[in-house]
């Protein structure tokens, strides 16, 4: 391919450049000081913005790495200037130049809309202003930290240690905060579709393969669920006592679901519906449908105490994506599809403290990909907090 990128003197560029070179791609390398990457990248093409569009004439790609860091201290003005009118400088050079597609490059950080900081409110204004082109194909895909041989920035230090040792650390800061090897990018941007049909990406390794993750969180959902059992045990019985002489049927209602890798299991809650109510998903339940002692229940999340079963079984997790029904095969198809299977379901789950339910299936796949994609501790931290002060009420029900 020949693929165009800005901002190739930063530390994601230069990693980006050396992948794609050794993939045999033609590269052109753009800048406001040409000569400086001519310099750099003696074996590559290189231009200023004015020449862009000459010189990438029938080019595929377009990475637009050029920005102003949200660990700069320039003004909001800067920011505006680089990571909003730059970008679309640059975009609809790309547009004229007749490039194939434009892949802005972004932070995590401008996906948290409670972030304010000049840095994620720019990125955000430029994704606005890109949705506006036509005529290319533009995607903008949301990087955590990025490695790549090395690191840069404050993992620089582990550069110095020894190999084993580096990456054994490097585990557990990736257990805390997402990250992705630079190859990501340049697999993604080799790919011929994006990811995701509305034009956004969140690239990251994902924590399915790294220990510290999967051992911390294991030992915390056991944890969780013998601490449940012994010093919970008889608040268990009382509830279950509570729902048989409240209404009649059984104190706990097993239903099956949709768990890791599709297969299907038993979970477990402590009924709140009337028995006889159909085998559906909770926003096509009727209010009527519910008890009075349920709705206690649902508010206060202790309908979902029996789960500690299914975590003892390893079943499901803590935090996670909530499991669906079989029938429920829009949301089944939808997840199946963004790869939310490769993961346990949860009791409480990004979802879920953000208000989204499984009446909308494609919406909640897409926030079930973001969780798989933002996965770490921290994260779940903060899940688990806001499900503790009231957020991840379950879904609405039917009116």
């Amino acid at each position: 391919m020949k693929i165009v990128i800005t901002g190739a003197s930063g530390f994601v560029g230069r990693s980006l450049v050396r992948f794609l070179a050794e993939q045999g791609h033609r590269l052109l390398l753009v800048g406001r000081n040409p000569e400086q990457l001519s310099n750099e990248f003696a074996a590559h093409e290189s231009c200023g913005y004015d020449d862009l569009e000459l010189r990438a004439q029938g080019w595929d790609r377009l990475v637009h790495l050029a920005v102003v860091n949200n660990n700069s201290a320039a003004g909001a003005e800067e920011f505006h200037k680089v990571n909003v009118d730059l970008t679309m400088d640059v975009a609809l050079k790309a547009q004229r130049a007749g490039i194939l597609r434009f892949v802005n490059v972004s932070s995590i950080h401008a996906l948290d809309e409670d972030n304010a900081s000049a840095y994620a409110e720019s990125k955000r204004a430029a994704v606005r202003m890109l949705a506006s082109l036509t005529g290319i194909d533009v995607v903008t895909v949301y990087l955590p930290l990025v490695y790549g041989e090395r690191w840069a920035g404050r993992l620089a230090p582990l550069n110095k240690l020894p190999r084993p040792v580096a990456r054994f650390l490097f585990g557990l800061f990736a257990a805390l905060k997402p990250t992705v090897n630079v190859r990501r990018l340049g697999e993604f941007v080799l790919t011929e579709t994006p990811s995701d049909p509305d034009g956004l990406v969140i690239l990251s390794d994902g924590q399915r393969t790294n220990p510290w993750y999967v051992i911390t969180m294991r030992v915390v959902d056991l944890t969780f669920a013998l601490g449940v059992v012994v010093l919970l045990g008889w608040a268990l019985l009382a509830i279950w006592a509570l729902v048989r002489l409240r209404s009649p049927g059984p104190g706990i209602f097993a239903q099956t679901r949709v768990g890791k890798h599709a297969k299907h299991f038993v979970c477990y809650k402590f009924r709140t519906m009337k028995v006889g109510t159909p085998q559906s998903g909770t926003h096509e339940a009727s209010a009527s449908a519910i008890t009075p002692f349920g709705q206690f229940l649902r508010s206060t999340k202790l309908d979902e105490l029996p789960q500690v079963w299914n975590l003892l079984r390893n079943e499901m997790t803590l935090i996670g994506p909530r499991p669906c029904l079989p029938v429920q095969t829009e949301l089944i198809e939808a997840r199946r599809s963004r790869g939310v299977f490769a993961v346990k379901p949860g009791i409480s789950g990004l979802a879920q403290i953000n208000g989204i339910d499984m009446s909308d299936p494609q919406k909640l796949s897409k926030w079930d990909s973001r969780y798989i994609a933002l996965q770490c501790l921290t994260l779940d931290l903060k899940i688990a907090l806001a499900t503790i002060r009231g957020g991840g009420q379950g879904d609405k029900i039917s009116r």
